[in-house]
């Protein structure tokens, strides 16, 4: 499939990027947003973010990367795909990259349950 994210050899999901924001509902208001639409949707949280992570490298390579521009640092591109939760739901995952060329990595940028 041509048209799915670049360098899937050269991801990096930071870990971070789900304990200290998207499952975090401590960390802020939009953090408790988001940590609430996770443990609902499919019930991932702070205990289970491995999970999460896993299913998303697992999954990435079968969904569509839209390009959504260069911010200065490199190309971003979203992909958004099903995921079945720990829950046994389903629910669409809205994932945000960026082809960090400084880092030669293509990193998670953002994550959260699209309504």
């Amino acid at each position: 499939m041509s048209d799915i994210l670049p360098k899937l050899d050269k991801i990096r999901i930071p870990v971070e990027k789900f304990t200290e924001y998207a499952l975090n509902p401590y960390k802020s208001k939009k953090s408790k947003d988001k940590a609430t639409a996770f443990e609902l949707a499919l019930g991932y949280n702070l205990g289970n973010y491995e999970l999460l992570i896993n299913s998303i490298a697992a999954n990435i390579p079968y969904y569509k990367a839209v390009a959504k521009g260069d911010n200065g640092y490199g190309m971003t591109y979203e992909v958004i795909m099903p995921l079945k939760g720990d829950n046994g739901k389903t629910a669409k995952v809205l994932t945000a990259w960026i082809d960090d060329l400084e880092l030669d990595e293509m990193r998670l940028i953002n994550a959260y349950v699209d309504k």
